[in-house]
């Protein structure tokens, strides 16, 4: 892709159908990342778990959002992996950081995932 002209920029209507295929190749790269996965096979168990349950509506979207911040914090700690080793592909400390932080952020968010998913089921088995 390096030497490329740029994309022409699409504006108007065509903008939301380029943008929903932006968002499609994003959501297709992020496929091929084995924690991705890992969170997929997760969120289909915590589901099933809720419906185990009977978890309330407002469980399951509290569950979703939560899902849905994780997958957006695992997307972005991809695009930073893949920006720092596109730009320093050798070590460095800062490179270094920014892949740490981004990993943070969804460590976050796994931790929220598992707490409330913990107390949903937890909750209604006691």
């Amino acid at each position: 892709m390096c030497g490329d002209a740029p994309p022409t920029k699409i504006t108007g209507s065509r903008h939301l159908a380029a943008a929903l295929g932006y968002s499609l190749g994003g959501a297709a790269r992020l496929l091929g990342e084995t924690a991705f996965r890992h969170e997929l096979l997760a969120a289909i168990g915590i589901f099933g778990g809720f419906a185990f349950v009977g978890a309330s509506v407002s469980e399951y979207v509290s569950m979703a959002v939560l899902f849905l911040a994780l997958i957006a914090a695992e997307a972005l700690n991809t695009a930073i992996e893949e920006i720092i080793d596109r730009i320093s592909p050798e070590w460095s400390k800062t490179g270094k950081n920014a892949k740490d932080l981004g990993s943070f952020a969804v460590f976050c968010l796994l931790t929220a995932n598992g707490l409330m998913a913990a107390f949903v089921i937890g909750s209604r088995l006691v």
